[in-house]
């Protein structure tokens, strides 16, 4: 198996420019200083795509783009409902560095599920690159014409997450609730982010109050605040963390509760 170093040292020598595409939920986690390191060794541009901003608020979007600007130029998007892609490509073609009139070859990073793929159908207009919800969907490298001069290099989710992180896989749906071995543990990591960074839509979303700033409140107690109010109740009338948890992971994965 070819590791994903060399398919990352092949995508940056055989493109003109980098696109590193990062969760617009998690932009510190899912940006990656090795791969941008490599790209400014090998003086290629690089933009950093900040994707699903539809999933967080404004406040957070500008915050983070503004930080990251500091590193490369920085575009947010969504692959969604396409707002951005307008903004990227006149951001590749500025940025490229070929002959004018030639074409530009523009190459994806990320890690799995940050949505490399459908980055690249948002801005081609087309589902010319294959997506799945299945981290690791893309196999091979493929390359593909999206017009007005820029031809795409899509690569599988080249950057591997450490054996440890499962609680940043589950948050990034790279692992689905039945494949995590501490779906309560990725649920409280969920609520702790919410109650920082959005506690009011936490609140919103099922239907309940959180006595002070939320931050200082115990996530285990707000999970089982939440499972009360979804009656997930056992037996003895005990609230089952377990399908409470599942239910939190769920509704995250699945874009419902929103930052």
């Amino acid at each position: 198996m070819v590791s994903y170093k060399a398919i990352v040292r092949s995508v940056i020598k055989n493109a003109d420019i980098i696109l590193e595409v990062v969760d617009a939920r998690f932009p510190d986690e899912t940006r990656n200083n090795e791969v941008e390191q490599s790209v400014f060794r090998a003086k290629k541009p690089l933009i950093i795509v900040l994707n699903k901003c539809d999933l967080v608020s404004k406040k957070n979007i500008e915050e983070a783009k503004k930080r990251f600007s500091k590193i490369a130029p920085t575009v947010f998007i969504s692959s969604k409902d396409k707002s951005g892609t307008t903004m990227l490509r006149y951001k590749i073609l500025e940025l490229a560095n070929v002959e004018k009139g030639s074409n530009v070859m523009v190459g994806s990073v990320g890690y799995p599920n940050t949505g490399k793929s459908s980055v690249i159908n948002a801005v081609v207009g087309s589902k010319k690159a294959s997506t799945s919800s299945i981290s690791g969907h893309t196999r091979g490298v493929q390359h593909i014409n999206a017009g007005s001069r820029i031809k795409f290099i899509d690569t599988p989710g080249v950057i591997p997450f450490g054996d440890n992180d499962e609680y940043i896989q589950g948050m990034l749906a790279v692992k689905d609730s039945t494949h995590l071995g501490d779906p309560i543990g990725v649920a409280l990591k969920i609520i702790e982010k919410m109650c920082a960074e959005n506690k009011s839509a936490l609140e919103s979303f099922y239907n309940f109050t959180i006595e002070g700033d939320g931050e200082s409140k115990d996530s285990y107690d707000i999970l089982k605040l939440i499972g009360l109010k979804s009656n997930f109740l056992k037996q003895k009338g005990e609230v089952d963390e377990m399908r409470t948890a599942v239910r939190i992971i769920n509704d995250w994965q699945n874009g419902k509760l929103l930052l």
